[in-house]
């Protein structure tokens, strides 16, 4: 007896480009396998990690966040699985774009909860957005608002990570306001915190922040509330997207303190460092990349660099393309992906951010991923694809 014909297979997805054409690209079909450990060693490594919508709240850009715990903290567990760190309530989470103070400090506690359940790592951000109406904060507004949120964080366990303020830049009339609120705010930190030093690239409302625009004045502002306080700062995220810059910095810690790169286009080189040190690690793009972070630090755990490059090197594509020019909208590629994956049900995103980037650029993301092989389920990603294609672009 004959054997029946193989079903056909799908035909090639039709992806757009940037210049209206459209290219045929066979998806991979066998997954690539990441199995979840232990904590990594050699690098103390956060994922910034992205909430999920509920995509069925009747909710408006404007209005509060409407978020789905369940997903949200499900996606958390996923990395600490894989012994990683998770930063929450960072900007990867919309904090600023779409999440208000409100639903931030409801994932702090939820997630700083799920964390000692499940024996996580976490650290959450501290910032001002709190002060939303009434014109322009004053500096004791500022710090008022700082307060109420360290209050928080470390009040559910967690260790506290003091973002970058729009409050604060608009605030500040110079470096010394700077080296005043921060010094007072870590004086009264329980535990050592993170810096975090976010660049405009990623806010525009940060430009000039530390009393500068000139980034070597800023730099000595920055380290100069540092060395005023080296037992109360765990370490430093630098997320400026220049790595010569990051190591200058890196290299003139104080004992004890971290580096935690941001950044997202030089991350490998910054992390497996040079004969004077290296950076740990808090990233918005290991959020997508989790897995394969993880199993590329765990094997720089084992003291193969070489092996943790051949790893790491080919995500960096993918990820210049997510953080490509406006990069405050980098969270739109990595829920994208998120969807993709099969961590969640739907495209919809806190505020409406679905429609921030462009078909083309979601096209190629998908692309880049799949080449990756960040897909659990590839047959699974492809569908979605499909789907996307056939509803916003009428192609598949």
């Amino acid at each position: 007896m004959t054997p029946p014909p193989p079903p056909p297979s799908s035909p090639p997805l039709l992806l757009p480009g940037a210049d209206g054409s459209t290219r045929a690209y066979t998806p991979r079909t066998e997954p690539r396998t990441f199995t979840p450990g232990a904590p990594l060693t050699s690098r103390t490594v956060f994922s910034a990690a992205h909430v999920v919508a509920d995509p069925y709240a009747d909710t408006t850009p404007d209005s509060p966040a409407a978020v789905d715990w369940d997903a949200t903290l499900a996606f958390r567990r996923h990395l600490w699985s894989h012994g990683l760190g998770v930063a929450e309530a960072m900007d990867t989470a919309q904090r600023g774009m779409g999440l208000d103070w409100a639903g931030a400090a409801e994932l702090i506690r939820r997630s700083a909860a799920e964390a000692h359940a499940v024996g996580g790592r976490i650290a959450c951000g501290v910032g001002t957005d709190q002060l939303t109406s009434g014109g322009p904060a004053s500096l004791d507004e500022v710090r008022a608002a700082y307060e109420e949120q360290l209050a928080l964080v470390e009040g559910v366990g967690s260790q506290a990570i003091l973002m970058a303020s729009r409050a604060l830049a608009a605030a500040a009339q110079s470096p010394d306001d700077y080296l005043d609120l921060y010094g007072h705010l870590l004086r009264q930190a329980a535990e050592p915190v993170v810096l975090h030093w976010l660049g405009p690239m990623f806010d525009p409302a940060l430009e000039g922040y530390w009393g500068s625009s000139d980034l070597d004045a800023a730099t000595e502002t920055f380290l100069e509330v540092i060395a005023a306080h080296p037992d109360k700062v765990d370490g430093v995220k630098i997320s400026l997207l220049d790595a010569r810059r990051e190591v200058d910095l890196r290299r003139r810690l104080p004992e004890g303190v971290r580096c935690y790169t941001g950044d997202d286009f030089h991350y490998p080189e910054l992390i497996a460092g040079d004969d004077h040190g290296f950076s740990h690690a808090l990233l918005g793009i290991f959020d997508p990349l989790g897995p394969l972070a993880a199993e590329a630090v765990r094997t720089l755990d084992t003291g193969d660099a070489k092996g943790f490059r051949e790893l790491l090197d080919p995500t960096v594509e993918l990820s210049r393309h997510l953080f490509q020019a406006p990069t405050r909208f980098y969270k739109t590629g990595v829920v994208f992906l998120a969807w993709l994956a099969g961590h969640q049900d739907h495209f919809t995103m806190v505020g409406g951010l679905q429609s921030a980037r462009s078909l083309p650029h979601l096209a190629r993301a998908y692309e880049l991923a799949d080449g990756l092989g960040l897909f659990p389920d590839p047959e699974l990603a492809e569908a979605r694809m499909r789907s996307l294609l056939t509803v916003y672009g009428g192609v598949a």
